[in-house]
Parts: structure tokens; sequence; C-alpha cells
């Protein structure tokens, strides 16, 4: 039987580790993680088994779903999200520190729902969490957000494509976000690498960060939504129309915060605070987009 892992003993096991345990041929291993019949995850391409969902499994209890989430939201800060938790008076909390960390997050059973918008080949979100081995799990259409370069009025003549980057002082998001995730690709096609960047010290954590540290003069352009252009005084450049999902637990989908903040989200109100801000589609607002094994 496995034992937690601690500080001596690795948090993922091999395919081998884990014929080895199971007393099987690996060939078995890979059909059971095929099937999503065993936890697993798929990192760099690596097939890794989490011990700790591994020992729930052969014990035959689900280690993430048998517990409570807690009332909390991670992932990607969104602003019309942001304001629907608080204008419906849910009470969940939040803990934005990127679509990554969010994921992680709500692997980990931290958290109830999580915000992502994880850029991928021919989409967004669906193969990543597809990858992941989730269950119990639904992803949630929240919204298609128009996302582009926001850029200082000083700093906008120069600046028409992400070509002209190259020596611009860019406030860049955290190591994990979606927008990071997304930056890198379109320097990439621009033939840029932050090494052509004057990149600020810190990163920004959010979207009103980016949006600030532009309008504060600490940085001449940063990856942001349209929403954030207006009230900060910015120059818009759009470049992408990305899809912002809702990863949620099917139980907690169902407890009194959720319920609250989903009915809330179904209201004109909602639909008109969207409209005001600017750069949201909600046509396929509430849509399930992908629902775990």
């Amino acid at each position: 039987m496995l034992k937690h892992p601690d500080a001596g003993q690795p948090q993922f096991l091999t395919t081998k580790e884990v014929a080895d345990l199971l007393r099987v041929k690996e060939r078995k291993v890979y059909d059971l993680a095929a099937a999503d019949e065993i936890p697993h995850r798929r990192i760099t391409g690596k097939l890794l088994f989490p011990a700790q969902e591994l020992k729930a499994w052969i014990e035959g209890t689900d280690g993430v779903s048998g517990t409570e989430r807690p009332n909390v939201l991670a992932g990607s800060h969104d602003p019309l999200l942001d304001w629907a938790i608080h204008a419906s008076g849910c009470g969940l909390a939040t803990l934005c520190n990127g679509s990554a960390d969010g994921l992680h997050q709500f692997e980990t059973g931290a958290a109830a729902l999580a915000g992502l918008h994880l850029p991928e080949e021919t989409g967004w979100n669906i193969g990543t969490v597809n990858q992941n081995g989730l269950r119990n799990a639904v992803l949630i259409a929240f919204a298609t957000r128009k996302r582009g370069l926001l850029i200082s009025q000083e700093a906008s003549a120069s600046i028409r494509s992400v070509a002209d980057l190259k020596g611009k002082r860019i406030a860049l998001r955290q190591s994990g976000a979606g927008t990071a995730l997304l930056f890198a690709r379109l320097l990439e096609e621009a033939g840029l690498s932050e090494a052509d960047l004057a990149c600020a010290k810190s990163p920004a954590h959010t979207e009103n960060d980016a949006a600030a540290a532009v309008a504060g003069g600490e940085a001449d352009a940063a990856l942001g939504l349209e929403t954030m252009a207006k009230p900060f005084r910015l120059t818009f450049l759009p470049l992408v129309e990305e899809q912002f999902d809702l990863l949620v637990d099917r139980k907690a989908y169902f407890t009194e915060p959720l319920q609250r903040l989903f009915a809330f989200m179904r209201s004109q109100d909602f639909a008109d605070k969207a409209a005001a801000l600017g750069g949201y589609d909600l046509n396929h607002h509430g849509a399930v987009r992908w629902l775990s094994p």
C-alpha cells in the first residue's frame, strides 16, 4: 500500500513504478490511463501518477471529490466575474493567481471552481483539462473576451503590432497565467522573446494590475483585456478573442454560494454590466464545454 508522500517520497510515480506496485505489466498501466480508469497527469508529454490520488484509488476512495471543497474561486482574474461575485452576495472567496495555479488548486481540492483561459493549438482549455484526468468536473463557458495590447498614450504612435514591442517597457503577467502563455506564443510568432523587451521587475497578478502599470507610467504596454482600456484611458490594439471558462466541481455546483452566483449571472443586471464594460461576448455563456468521465 502507498504511504502518503512526504519529503522523502516523490509526489508522482512513473509508469514502471505503478506497474510494480500493482503487479501488472506497464502496458496495462497505459491502458488504464487511456481509459481514464486510474488517476494520472500528462506533464510535458510524460505520463505521471499522483501518489496520494493513486492511494485513494487503490483503497476504493475518491480523495478529492469525497471531501468538502471550500467556497473559493481560484484561477485567472476577470473583472466581470469579480464584479458578479460581489454583486450577487454569493460569499465566494477569490484566489486569483493565474490559470495554471487555478487548475492546480482545483485538482488538489482547494477550490470549488477555477477561471481558466489556457491557450491551446486549436482552442482554449478543453484539451488541458481533458488530459489531466479530472473527475466529477464540468467546464462551463463564461465569456469570449477581446484581448490585445494595452498601450500608453505616449507609446501608441510607435506600437502598431507585437513586433513593435522590441525594446519597449512591458508589464508581464506571472508565470503560469493564461495571459503569460499567450504572450509567449505571440512573441514567438513575431520573432521576439522576453530578452528583446524591457520588462517590469514585478509581474502584474490581475488585469487591473497590468492596466495600472501602463497607466501609471511603469510600462509602455501590456497584454490585457479590452474592458480595461477605457477606465485607464489606454489605447487598445486587438489581437485575439479568447475563451474564458469556469471549471466547476459537480458536487460544489449545487451548493448555495455557487447556485446564487450562477443564478445572478443569468440576470439582466449581469448582461447589462457586461455590455457596459465592453469586450465581452456572452452568446455561449453557461454552455457546457466539457464534462469529465
